[in-house]
């Protein structure tokens, strides 16, 4: 088990999250954990502080309303190359995945994240691998999440995203029309 309080020893933080209630709630939990904690709303904040203040460590959202939070992570991996990066996200696939670890990330953890598994994530050095989430998403929710996730990206066209993703138009309709499956 790490020791959060004594293993950040204040290292700055970087938080880039659009949703505001989550950044604020996660950016208390982390300092509780003795990070010295920035936060920022979008791509555009969340570069000046890497310029500016070149953390340590960073949390960053990968959808933000201004971008892509890859884009962050070019940046500090610029300004900062021995940043330790976690890649936040509702909408996890393999292709994202790995555009986060190549472009500099060392991790990727569905939201919402816990603090214990971000600050973990970013302080374990001697695991290639976190270990397994305590309750991980169902199947039946990843599925929900990849077809909201298409569906959003093809403009919200019904059509259209039932041909991208190999369905028949009413049964899309249908799964769409159930609420989303816990967990």
């Amino acid at each position: 088990m790490l020791d959060f309080s004594r293993s950040a020893e204040t290292q700055p933080l970087l938080i880039v999250d659009d949703d505001e209630p989550f950044r604020n709630r996660l950016a208390r939990a982390m300092e509780k954990r003795g990070f010295a904690v920035t936060t920022a709303a979008s791509v555009a904040e969340g570069c000046d502080v890497a310029r500016r203040d070149k953390p340590t460590y960073a949390v960053l959202d990968l959808r933000l309303e201004d971008g892509s939070g890859l884009e962050i992570v070019k940046e500090l991996q610029g300004s900062q190359p021995e940043a330790r990066i976690i890649v936040l996200t509702g909408y996890g696939n393999i292709a994202t995945t790995v555009a986060a670890v190549k472009a500099g990330a060392i991790d990727y953890l569905p939201k919402p994240a816990d603090a214990d598994a971000v600050a973990a994530a970013l302080l374990e050095r001697e695991n290639a691998l976190p270990p397994p989430p305590e309750n991980p998403m169902s199947a039946d929710r990843v599925k929900w999440e990849h077809i909201q996730r298409v569906f959003e990206q093809c403009g919200r066209n019904v059509s259209e995203t039932a041909r991208r993703l190999r369905m028949h138009r009413r049964t899309l309709q249908r799964i769409q029309n159930k609420h989303a499956p816990r967990g």
